[in-house]
């Protein structure tokens, strides 16, 4: 298996593994040290953080809420959702979050799939159910947070749920309930957006969602003189279990913002003196684009994680924000954090190293699900070396569950390649990558560089099957440009052939208004996959006889000989 990164230090003992207990523990051993912060509130402690889900917990059980009810959380980023999700862990239910942006059947199959009775919303929300209530299944009570109870005269007047407001469900009671939360028990599902087909619902139990956060904490060395920032959406598991749970875990404080704003993020790090935060996607490139200031090298920075990292901008982050480390590291929902950066071994590129004391990983071939030599794209299968430490499954997907766990390994669908030092490299998805005469291309390195153009905003790099023997794929790019700019085809297949490898640049060219996404923002590749290269929008690099500089060369040689 190669070097792993070794020793992981275990903040608690097993029988800890649940938010709630911990959540319970450091009340007792740091009740007067600040935990959570929303924007320029006043912090609040480990002991005022306690004694209010506490007494939301007890609300949940007076209102009938029993372990392993789920409860859907459809809520912005804010400190009533923190609650809720702690409190639901006291009792022993079961939180879903939701993607707030989801309507319509997209939200009504999380709602019926996870069969939640219960649902934290807000006004927002409203509308939502409203239009949706003859296609819910299980929904039985809503649990609004706001003030405008006018709001709610249309649901009302339907009869069909039972609505309460979150500030009445509080009770005076600030013990810890008497429910007993084992590490085994199913502490999320957190719904993955599909491409081909619904969302599937990971179930993660308590000890999935801990080592999940044990492996930031290591990673990133958490104490608790540290200031962890986040304002990523709580509904993902990115905000949840790589920055909250492991402040939690490590006894940091946590400061929270509703959402990310690359001009407003030096000045709410300076202010709130961070020194740990979590980036992801393009973020370091819209915060690098920001105008230089001084208070860019003001800031208390010990380290950040992005997923994934830009490699040709670690440098210019290091000296501009004066941070040292910038860590990446492999994960996803099904599995938690494989893969880690050593905290003193950045190699850019790499997503780290195995955590080998908790999970087993492999690169497979996708076809044969046979173990490729280093230095070999294959598919990641992963398994745990802890039990409760992986998915147990989607929920309600039986099948979808057996597939994924093919031959007793979990088939996360990616595409990555380990070197001889032990460090892994993520390439791409495994449906996502392309194969021409023979050379495996990542669609990701070629949208990077295609978006790298002044008039590009987005794209796409899909696969064009060749109806040929054996098969061939051909490059094909979707592109949305910017607002009032024009690109021609030839500037951009030119523009392609200086900055990639011959057979990376693209034959087919189709410029669109914008690109097939779902809730969560992903690119429905399989969606721009069924647009046929006969489309009249499709331009043809072949067809119009361009040549690229690397087949003109060999033409040359050719004629030389």
């Amino acid at each position: 298996m190669g070097i792993g990164f070794g020793k992981i230090k275990t903040n608690f003992d097993k029988k800890y593994w649940v938010t709630g207990k911990i959540l319970e523990h450091q009340a007792n051993t740091i009740p007067n040290k600040h935990f959570l912060q929303y924007m320029n509130c006043e912090p609040l402690t480990y002991q005022m953080v306690n004694n209010k889900v506490n007494m939301l917990a007890h609300g949940f059980m007076n209102i009938g809420v029993k372990k392993f009810d789920t409860i859907m959380i459809m809520l912005p980023n804010s400190l009533e959702y923190l609650y809720t999700w702690f409190a639901a862990n006291k009792v022993g239910a079961v939180e879903v979050p939701v993607n707030n942006s989801y309507k319509g059947s997209f939200f009504e199959h999380v709602a019926n799939n996870s069969k939640a009775k219960y649902l934290v919303l807000n006004e927002d929300q409203l509308d939502m159910v409203y239009n949706s209530i003859d296609n819910l299944m299980y929904l039985e009570t809503l649990i609004y947070v706001g003030d405008n109870k006018g709001a709610l005269d249309k649901l009302n007047n339907t009869g069909k749920y039972n609505i309460l407001y979150f500030n009445d469900i509080y009770s005076d009671n600030t013990t810890n309930p008497d429910v007993d939360v084992s590490y085994m028990d199913l502490g999320a599902i957190m719904y993955t957006s599909g491409t081909t087909g619904p969302s599937k619902g990971v179930m993660m139990p308590h000890a999935h969602l801990y080592t999940f956060s044990e492996s930031n904490v290591n990673m990133l060395k958490l104490d608790n003189t540290d200031i962890y920032y986040t304002s990523l959406p709580f509904f993902h598991g990115n905000a949840q279990v790589l920055t909250i749970y492991p402040s939690l875990i490590a006894g940091s404080k946590v400061v929270i913002y509703p959402r990310f704003s690359a001009s407003e993020w030096v000045g709410h790090l300076k202010k709130h003196e961070i020194t740990v935060t979590n980036l992801i996607g393009v973020m370091m490139d819209f915060i690098i684009k920001q105008p230089n200031k001084k208070e860019d090298s003001e800031l208390q920075l010990k380290a950040i994680f992005s997923v994934p990292t830009p490699a040709a901008l670690v440098d210019i982050f290091r000296k501009r924000f004066n941070v040292t480390r910038i860590l990446e590291g492999y994960g996803m929902t099904e599995i938690g954090m494989v893969t880690i950066m050593p905290f003193d071994d950045f190699r850019a590129g790499s997503c780290g190293k195995i955590l080998d004391e908790w999970y087993e990983i492999k690169i497979v071939d996708p076809e044969t699900d046979e173990e490729v030599p280093d230095e070999t794209i294959g598919e990641l299968v992963v398994r745990h070396k802890i039990p409760w430490a992986l998915n147990a499954g989607y929920y309600g997907m039986p099948e979808k569950t057996v597939e994924a766990y093919k031959n007793l390994w979990f088939h996360t669908g990616d595409a990555l390649k380990k070197d001889n030092d032990g460090f892994y490299y993520f390439i791409d998805r495994i449906k996502d990558a392309l194969r021409r005469r023979g050379e495996n291309i990542s669609s990701y390195e070629v949208e990077k560089v295609v978006n790298d153009h002044p008039s590009v905003l987005e794209s796409a790099a899909i696969a064009a099957k060749l109806d040929v023997s054996g098969g061939e794929d051909e490059v094909k790019i979707c592109v949305v440009l910017k607002d009032g700019c024009i690109l021609g085809h030839e500037e951009l297949i030119q523009w392609c052939d200086k900055r990639m490898p011959y057979y990376c640049v693209p034959r087919y060219i189709i410029f669109m208004k914008d690109l097939p996404k779902t809730p969560s923002l992903k690119v429905q590749k399989a969606i721009l996959r069924k647009l046929s290269i006969n489309n009249v929008d499709v331009w043809d690099r072949v067809k119009e006889g361009i040549k690229l500089a690397d087949e003109i060369k060999r033409e040359k040689k050719k004629l030389l000989r």
